[in-house]
């Protein structure tokens, strides 16, 4: 048993040695690498950064050629740190967990990889090292590795609440759904203010909770309407052809580059997060909407029931 714990908390080198079932294979191993990084599931863990401990050891196809001292014909270590500098870069994360599955499937992505061992760990949540490991191969994940489905590129449509409550709602949503892209909705808050309070960021969640409250309003007066909150509902709707209305407090608050404390106009979310998933276009019903960007802003005004 002890020789089990040690194995346990060992490297993950060690534990690729160990538990390696055709003998010796070749590998390349990241120690130590620490980066400051806001994650975690908590309140406390929101809004500020920790230091973050990553160790990764990669086993490799042996090499059948003369590498020649040419970086190109091997698995670059940074490779492997460019996996997690992508992976954090890409979304703020809730668990450690999800980091790991993460990073090791772009690691597995790499021709040359055949198994990797991941061991994330907070280092400033208590007294020790708080982590995990996991271990992946590229038998585990199939044939998703190297096959990433493009996502598609929808059309969004921010709609005031004058829009919302038109008695053309039904035909716009007809007209839209026939398009050849997927729908998602944006709107703001509801004509009732919300409570204010002096902190900016419980301030900022309050707004964002004001707007989902208006998203389910939307919801209930069309059924095709589909409230959802996450990227991955957001992929399955859109490929299932279910038309959308965004609930942003999770994508918002989640997201490493967020939208500015200060962005709070009826069309300042639907701007940035149509550059977000990369929206085809952005059409704007009852409200007035400058482009701010390359993807182009199409309003329509109250009474117009043909798109």
């Amino acid at each position: 048993m002890s020789s089990e714990i040690r194995e346990a908390f060992a490297h993950p080198t060690e534990r690729a040695i160990a538990t390696a079932k055709d003998g010796p294979v070749d590998r390349i191993s990241l120690r130590d690498h620490i980066v400051q990084v806001e994650i975690g599931a908590f309140q406390a863990e929101r809004g500020t950064t920790q230091r973050v401990c990553f160790n990764i050891v990669v086993e490799v196809e042996p090499q059948t050629q003369q590498i020649d001292d040419d970086v190109d014909r091997i698995l670059s270590y940074d490779r492997v740190t460019e996996a997690i500098a992508a992976e954090l870069a890409a979304e703020r994360v809730n668990l450690l967990e999800t980091l790991a599955a993460r990073i090791a499937e772009r690691i597995l992505q790499e021709p040359q990889a055949r198994r990797t061992f991941v061991r994330i760990e907070k280092l400033d949540r208590g007294p020790g090292a708080l982590g995990v490991e996991i271990v992946r191969s590229r038998d585990d994940l199939g044939r998703a590795i190297g096959t990433a489905q493009e996502r598609p590129h929808p059309r969004v449509v921010h709609l005031s609440n004058e829009a919302i409550a038109s008695p053309h709602l039904g035909g716009w949503i007809d007209a839209l759904s026939a398009r050849d892209a997927p729908v998602i909705f944006c709107i703001g808050r509801p004509d009732v203010a919300p409570p204010q309070v002096p902190h900016r960021m419980a301030q900022r969640r309050i707004d964002l909770l004001s707007i989902e409250q208006n998203a389910w309003c939307l919801a209930a007066r069309d059924a095709r309407c589909k409230v959802v909150a996450t990227r991955t509902e957001l992929d399955w709707a859109m490929k299932n052809g279910q038309v959308c209305v965004w609930a942003p407090s999770k994508i918002v608050l989640d997201a490493v580059e967020r939208p500015a404390l200060d962005a709070t106009g009826p069309v300042d979310l639907t701007l940035w997060f149509a550059a977000l998933i990369e929206a085809r276009e952005i059409l704007s019903i009852g409200e007035t909407a400058s482009p701010g960007g390359s993807v182009p802003v199409h309003n329509r005004p109250i009474g117009e029931t043909v798109l």
